[in-house]
């Protein structure tokens, strides 16, 4: 799908999943289990995240990073239920075959959100001052990854499903100049943030037909973004409910868009 930067797309019919087979999230999976800390309150709280190594690391050689905020429905304290969708979908051969790259996976705490709002609100609040705990945690592990690990500086890339979508939002908005592009999906963020978002590649998602989260939440941050000068792509899916992150990360020509993206490069 060849799409020029801002260009508001209406797709009637959501593309194929091509290759996404469902992979059994079990003790197998191939993210390793890590930790990392970050304070609450004056108190350090552990937090676990998976980690996907590409299966060969030359020496020298750096690779991209996905960091991918999940749903409302797999959080928990199992530091699996997270891998569900994108993380499974990219950890198969042919994904890495392809795309070579980190893939980061932090796990939301049960009843706790990557960003403080409402997801059924039609209308934005304020983004507050600071990010949550667990948005924190979030940045904490892909620091943690990033001075551990080969990760090409230049190409991390973000992006978030339903409450993970606006978690992509909020972080990105909070440190526009550390990614190369995010992919928001079925989410929404503060419509003032506009401006700190408008030099960073941004392709959304989102269906006309979602009962979860608003359609109009997306339409306005693209529109905000926009009038702050910038140039994100938007794709609608029409007919489609919450469920746009399958037809969204099951086409190919996201992922060739998304790891083409690098950080500072000319539009």
């Amino acid at each position: 799908m060849d799409i020029e930067p801002g260009a508001t797309v209406q797709i009637t019919q959501a593309p194929e999943a091509n290759q996404l087979d469902r992979v059994a999230l079990d003790a197998r999976t191939p993210f390793e289990e890590r930790t990392v800390k970050v304070s609450e309150s004056g108190t350090d709280v552990a937090f676990r995240y998976r980690l996907l190594r590409p299966k060969t690391l030359p020496k020298g050689q750096r690779y991209p990073l996905v960091l991918f905020l999940h749903g409302a429905g797999e959080r928990g304290s199992d530091n699996l239920k997270q891998l569900k969708y994108l993380p499974t979908w990219m950890a198969e051969p042919h994904s890495q075959h392809k795309h070579p790259c980190f893939v980061l996976a932090p796990q939301c705490r049960m009843d706790e959100r990557w960003a403080d709002v409402s997801w059924n609100d039609k209308k934005s609040t304020p983004q507050p001052p600071q990010p949550t705990t667990d948005l924190s945690a979030a940045l904490a592990a892909m620091n943690d990854v990033l001075d551990h690990e080969n990760v090409d500086p230049d190409r991390i890339y973000l992006t978030g499903l339903s409450m993970g979508g606006y978690g992509t939002w909020d972080l990105a908005s909070r440190l526009p100049d550390r990614f190369a592009a995010i992919i928001p999906i079925c989410g929404g963020g503060d419509e003032r943030t506009g401006l700190k978002l408008a030099a960073l590649p941004i392709w959304c998602f989102h269906g006309d037909a979602d009962t979860a989260v608003p359609v109009e939440r997306s339409r306005t941050m693209i529109e905000a973004v926009k009038a702050a000068g910038g140039s994100p792509r938007y794709s609608e899916f029409s007919g489609i409910g919450h469920d746009a992150w399958t037809p969204a990360y099951g086409d190919p020509a996201v992922f060739d868009w998304l790891f083409n993206q690098r950080r500072n490069q000319s539009k």
